[in-house]
């Protein structure tokens, strides 16, 4: 990840704002040429990560920063890298997995929907405190890449 992102958002670590970065990632994932389907995942995954970094990072403190970086992939592989950072608590990321599955309550699951949503994802300290996650969806095959094209 040597360019810079195309998009880089910087967030409080507040509920309020889930929404509109659940929209802002589906209209970016649209414009990359994925089908609202894959939208909705990458969507969703965004959102799982976020509520994640608010509650366990954050401890659910509001005035904390969260940073969302989006890159589209280009090449044999096409599709959306998202990369969220925050400098919240920092946990070895080999602990970080989901509850198991037949613990029926509600919660609990983010880690686990995120990894089956997307294609690749990866857990990291940030040197200096807090975690990222690394997160790429593809385009499945028969996708066309950027295939909406805006205008002005």
């Amino acid at each position: 990840m040597n360019a810079d992102p195309h998009v880089k958002i910087d967030m409080l670590s507040q509920p309020r704002y889930l929404a509109g970065a659940r929209a802002m990632i589906a209209s970016v994932a649209r414009r990359l040429g994925f089908g609202e389907s894959d939208c909705a995942h990458v969507a969703l995954a965004l959102d799982e990560a976020l509520c994640n970094v608010i509650k366990h990072g954050y401890e659910k403190r509001d005035d904390q920063h969260i940073w969302i970086s989006i890159w589209p992939l280009h090449g044999s592989c096409c599709g959306i890298r998202i990369l969220v950072e925050d400098r919240g608590r920092q946990v070895d990321p080999e602990e970080i997995r989901s509850r198991q599955l037949d613990d029926i309550r509600p919660g609990g699951l983010g880690v686990h929907i995120i990894s089956q949503v997307m294609d690749r994802v990866q857990y990291a300290k940030r040197e200096g405190g807090g975690m990222s996650l690394l997160m790429e969806k593809h385009l499945a095959a028969g996708q066309a890449p950027f295939a909406r094209k805006e205008t002005a």
